[in-house]
């Protein structure tokens, strides 16, 4: 398991570094999405959770859903393309289970891709740590436009 700070990122995830979004593929082709908690950490308490409507399809670097937190109000960006299949409702009403719970309770949406390769250039196994690493020692997040 690889850890940033106070956050521990399972390796049974797929990450997009540059976005802080993991995703875990379920068992049917789809895949469930979640910002990680180091992310929530930077952004601040989570105010607001506003997902894309079920059925409408996102693209590769675009939002399929809003966040309004403390610090931060951006977008869950995409690394791939496909369809919004489902939401964590819960986070609609609550959404500060994304601070609390990233990797559970805090979960956003369920997703099915629009191609088999959609892991591609996703981090996880050996070369997560080092990714993350970089990732939050280059600061680029401070950057980061919604």
């Amino acid at each position: 398991m690889a850890r940033i700070g106070n956050h521990d990122f399972p390796e049974d995830r797929l990450y997009d570094i540059e976005n802080q979004v993991w995703y875990v593929p379920l068992g049917d082709g789809t895949v469930r999405a979640g910002f990680t908690p180091l992310s929530m950490t930077l952004a601040g308490d989570a105010l607001v959770f506003t997902p894309k409507r079920v059925g409408k399809p996102f693209w590769r670097e675009k939002w399929f859903a809003m966040v309004e937190c403390g610090k931060w109000i951006g977008a869950a960006r995409a690394a791939f393309d496909g369809v919004l299949v489902g939401y964590n409702e819960q986070l609609v009403a609550k959404p500060i289970l994304l601070n609390r719970d990233a990797f559970g309770e805090g979960w956003m949406a369920i997703l099915r891709p629009d191609a088999a390769d959609w892991p591609g250039g996703l981090a996880t196994g050996p070369d997560l740590l080092p990714r993350l690493t970089a990732w939050y020692e280059a600061e680029s997040y401070r950057d980061r436009e919604s």
